[in-house]
Parts: C-alpha cells; sequence; structure tokens
C-alpha cells in the first residue's frame, strides 16, 4: 500500500480521480425482505431512523421494481488518504458545487469515492482533475 496521504495538499494533489463502470442509486427502506434482496449487490448501506440507505446498481434496482430517478456514478480518488485528514472533502465539494454538479461522498477504509449525478460525470472528472494539478502546481 502506498503512503498515506495526512495534509489536504497531499490528499488533493494526489487524488488521481478515476470514473468507475456502472451506474448507482441511492434507495432508502424498512422493507426487511427489500433490504435483504438489495443487500447482496449494495456497494454501500447506512442505517438511519427512516430506514436502511443502500447504494446500489442501478440493475439491482430495477430488478427490485424500484424506479431509477437519479442515477449516479462513482468517481474513487485513488490516494491513500488518512481518516483523520481534513480538507479533501470540502476541496471536492467546493470545486464540484461552483460547477453545479452536486455530490455525495463516501469514505471508505482506503480510499474516498465522489456519486455525481450519471449525466454530469464526465465534466465532474474534469473538474476534480484541474483541482489535482492545481494544488500540484501551487507546491
Amino acid at each position: 500500500m502506498s503512503e498515506i496521504a495526512h495534509s489536504a495538499h497531499d490528499m488533493i494533489s494526489n487524488m488521481t480521480p478515476v470514473l468507475k463502470p456502472g451506474e448507482f442509486v441511492y434507495i432508502s427502506t424498512q422493507d426487511q425482505s427489500l433490504i435483504a434482496q438489495l443487500s447482496v449487490d449494495a456497494i454501500s448501506t447506512f442505517r438511519e431512523k427512516e430506514g436502511l440507505s443502500l447504494l446500489v446498481p442501478t440493475q439491482a434496482a430495477e430488478r427490485a421494481g424500484l424506479a431509477v430517478e437519479l442515477p449516479m456514478r462513482c468517481i474513487t480518488l485513488n490516494v491513500y488518504s488518512s481518516l483523520e485528514g481534513a480538507g479533501l472533502t470540502a476541496a471536492v465539494a467546493t470545486a464540484l458545487g461552483a460547477n453545479d454538479i452536486p455530490c455525495n461522498m463516501i469514505a471508505a477504509c482506503h480510499h474516498d469515492h465522489v456519486f455525481v449525478p450519471a449525466e454530469k460525470c464526465d465534466r465532474a472528472v474534469e473538474v476534480l482533475r484541474a483541482l489535482q494539478n492545481q494544488m500540484t502546481n501551487s507546491a
């Protein structure tokens, strides 16, 4: 494994955004049979008081008979960012927001993942690469 980046500068200048294949949708439910059906394909879950939120491939949602209203694409930030590092999420959200691109961030143990509306994914990758280049050149 590569060295873990702790500073905002190191995280952003090394983030190397990569668009992952596939589309995903967020689902929230309390229906235990639907949870069991979708959990097999879920790439992320989070329990909230309103129900279990699941992030699943659009095909899994469609197979379950659910409407697919906002397909998302995943951009993985390929930097090993510290869970104690500050600034990466704020910089990414600010850059995307300035370009009218909504984002949902998911931090995992090794990488951060940015989910953006499918129709804006190419522009989002451009914005993030420009942010990375800007930070790299400011050193």
